[in-house]
């Protein structure tokens, strides 16, 4: 929820400081420990479709396909295991 509310912010506050603190500071510090402490389920699976759903399409325009940003790398990597 936090997650969401803090990305709401998109299109209002810098893009950097905005993906810093959600993705960088609040996805990779807090909220990847307890994906990475949840056991394998639908859960675990409805938590990561959360956390996906809270990005902003834009954000995502302009890559190439098979890749990411950077600050999602981490996150990308444990949805391939």
């Amino acid at each position: 929820q936090l997650l969401s509310n803090v990305l709401l912010w998109d299109g209002i506050v810098r893009e950097d400081a905005l993906r810093g603190l959600g993705l960088n500071k609040l996805l990779n510090r807090y909220l990847l420990l307890n994906l990475l402490n949840t056991p394998p389920g639908l859960d675990h699976i409805e938590k990561c479709s959360k956390v996906v759903a809270c990005f902003p399409e834009r954000w995502f325009q302009d890559l190439k396909s098979g890749s990411t940003l950077p600050e999602l790398l981490n996150f990308c990597q444990h949805l391939l295991q």
